[in-house]
């Protein structure tokens, strides 16, 4: 009677693993998608580590700011830096918001074509939320 129990109640664990086993697997789909990239073409692009901390250049070549930081958001696929200007020791500095691709690599100096230190501090100021 033990054997015949013992039988039917691995059975029954079986059967509950038949069903619960595909449910876990559905659930447990690769949530990353990879993207195949040329590194030749990546490393011309600018690392982040190189760019925090920049000076920011106009067309004229004076410097109009710093680059403070770079946001990426979930909604959105264009990356955008903060500007700081003017304040000393990042006391009283105005911070701004411009897409990154408003910026260009020139002579190894980030240029923001069109921008004056004036220009970018009649832009709201921008404010980290944290």
């Amino acid at each position: 009677m033990k054997t015949i129990s013992a039988l039917l109640s691995t059975a029954a664990l079986f059967a509950t693993l038949g069903f619960v086993a595909p449910a876990l697997s559905e659930t447990m789909k690769p949530t990353v998608l990879l993207t195949e990239v040329d590194p030749v073409v990546l490393a011309t692009g600018w690392r982040a580590t190189d760019i925090l901390g920049a000076d920011v250049y106009n067309d004229a070549g004076d410097k109009i700011g710093k680059l403070e930081d770079m946001i990426i958001t979930t909604s959105d696929t264009v990356p955008y830096v903060v500007v700081s200007v003017g304040g000393f020791l990042g006391m009283d500095a105005h911070h701004v918001v411009v897409a990154a691709s408003a910026l260009e690599l020139i002579d190894k100096k980030l240029t923001l074509h069109g921008a004056t230190k004036d220009s970018l501090k009649a832009l709201p100021n921008f404010t980290f939320a944290s």
